[in-house]
């Protein structure tokens, strides 16, 4: 450091100036000590004035494994950002991680896209600047769903075919009400997965009621799924919930539920379907461009990252999972793993620009679902000028 040597060459001056007299009355150890800690405060005013210069970006997130990329990011590059002072809010719920966002307490935000698209169509003071991931949520059922589907031992082998949209069907005869599937939002991509699969297979959603449907989707807070499933159990009540992973994985690895099938397979997109995307508000975008531009880099360096611990394995894909338990301890390490089983390769964090056509593809699902009240201009939605060249693969 600059100031460390100056003022180090100022202390033995100092002293170089005294007489031979002065300069035996001081110990040779004190001097050493002065000049250390005057060192030590010259490093960390080096430190202070390096910190100074960079621009606070405060993220809102959720902890999902959507939103890992940011986690890995912050573990691992914070301390190499030369433009951002990276900061993550972790939010409890996504009403609140919306309102949290457009009150302005965050530059930016990881959100479902159709929740994006709502939040946009009421306050359009933000845009699209990324993905966080592409595909990643599945359908979680109980055993008294499991017992009309019968599912495979391997996961790999079970997919969205008739078997559980027929289950929701044979369980609304016998409770004489429709059951309920919990999802993150009433806004969610996971209510257009579940509205695309009920539909390829002749049966009907409910948003929040309709006793006249196959089953009435309501919302359940994301880290609140796994209770969910298990509440209904007790009652000996039939359940199930569309969610992010790893909480599908969660409630297998902990033996109360089964993973049914992954939203992938439902809506096949090529490199994935869009999910949960980054948002940038307008004044962060003005007057913090370097620095946003510079924590979307990192999000992509460290959902690489990601992927190739998943195809590595061992040690490698517990250091992910120890860096993302730091943030979200409730996802125990053996979900973690599951959920980015490079076999499965049911969620990926390549190819994070975005990407129109897919997101019109969501919207347009959507809007024919009553999941949105109507599509929005995906041209001012989206800025562009973020992308990256290394997450394109």
């Amino acid at each position: 450091m600059k100031n460390t040597s100056s003022i180090s060459k100022a202390v033995i001056f100092m002293f170089s100036g005294m007489s031979a007299v002065i300069k035996q009355l001081i110990p040779r150890v004190l001097i050493i000590f002065l000049t250390s800690i005057l060192s030590h405060m010259a490093i960390a005013a080096d430190q202070s004035s390096d910190v100074s210069l960079k621009q606070s970006v405060n993220a809102a997130y959720i902890p999902l494994a959507d939103h890992y990329a940011a986690l890995i990011a912050f573990e691992k590059y914070r301390s190499k950002m030369k433009h951002a002072d990276f900061t993550l809010s972790r939010m409890k719920s996504w009403p609140l991680l919306r309102a949290y966002f457009l009150d302005g307490q965050a530059d930016m935000a990881f959100v479902m896209s159709p929740l994006a698209m709502d939040m946009y169509r009421v306050s359009p003071t933000f845009k699209w600047i990324g993905q966080m991931h592409r595909d990643g949520n599945a359908l979680a059922i109980n055993d008294l769903i499991n017992q009309h589907v019968n599912l495979p031992k391997k996961r790999e082998d079970r997919h969205p075919d008739e078997k559980v949209a027929n289950a929701y069907t044979k369980v609304k005869q016998q409770m004489g009400r429709p059951s309920q599937v919990g999802v993150p939002s009433l806004f969610s991509t996971h209510m257009v997965v579940l509205y695309k699969y009920l539909k390829d297979h002749g049966k009907t959603l409910g948003i929040g009621r309709g006793n006249d449907k196959d089953v009435i989707a309501i919302a359940v807070a994301p880290p609140k799924a796994p209770a969910f499933i298990k509440r209904q159990n007790s009652k000996g009540i039939a359940a199930s919930f569309e969610q992010s992973l790893p909480w599908a994985d969660v409630v297998e690895t902990q033996n109360f539920g089964h993973v049914a099938w992954y939203s992938k397979d439902v809506l096949p997109w090529p490199k994935g379907h869009v999910e949960c995307i980054a948002l940038a508000s307008d004044q962060a975008i003005k007057d913090k461009r370097a620095a946003i531009n510079e924590v979307i880099y990192y999000i992509h360096q460290a959902g690489l990252d990601i992927e190739a611990a998943r195809n590595e394995g061992g040690q490698a894909i517990i250091d992910i999972a120890t860096m993302v338990r730091k943030h979200i301890p409730e996802h125990n390490e053996q979900a973690i793993i599951q959920s980015l089983r490079i076999d499965l390769n049911v969620i990926n964090y390549q190819n994070l620009n975005t990407e129109k056509p897919g997101m019109k593809m969501i919207m347009d699902l959507a809007v024919e679902g009553g999941i949105l009240r109507s599509p929005i201009d995906l041209d001012a939605f989206t800025d562009e000028s973020f992308a990256t060249a290394i997450t394109i693969q």
